[in-house]
């Protein structure tokens, strides 16, 4: 049985401590193609290559990279769930309140926490997560 060679992906997934499936490697290629997907979105997209995925478990493997560090869930009120592989930095999102576009803004500070509380009631704060509200260009044109 000829061996498979190692990609990106496989490289990644396995850095974080995960054994590499068909279902992991295409939810993580899913990720790739779409930074900010609903978990309905990357179903649709690993049906294309592994066609007998059931959303439980690419739920599953979001979950598992969510809990390994290797992918991000972001919870903007009022909307659905969203995933993205961008972990290694700080950085914070702009909502579009009208169509509900996601797109990443660098925290201009750099280092996690970027803003401290006036009040921490005795936590030792490693993470600040801010979402700025608004209208996209497209949205706030029409």
């Amino acid at each position: 049985m000829p061996q498979r060679v190692m990609t990106e992906t496989d490289a990644a997934i396995r850095s974080a401590g995960l054994r590499v499936t068909d279902t992991r490697r295409s939810v993580y290629e899913a990720l790739r193609e779409l930074p900010h997907a609903r978990a309905d979105e990357v179903h649709g997209r690993v049906l294309a290559a592994v066609p007998a995925t059931s959303m439980q478990s690419v739920y599953n493997a979001l979950g598992d990279f969510v809990d390994a560090g290797l992918a991000r869930r972001i919870e903007p009120a009022g909307h659905a769930g969203l995933f993205e592989l961008r972990v290694a930095d700080n950085h914070h999102h702009l909502v579009c309140d009208a169509c509900g576009r996601v797109e990443d803004v660098d925290c201009v500070v750099g280092e996690a926490p970027c803003i401290h509380p006036s009040q921490t009631h005795g936590y030792r704060i490693h993470t600040a997560e801010v979402t700025f509200w608004g209208l996209c260009a497209t949205c706030a044109a029409a």
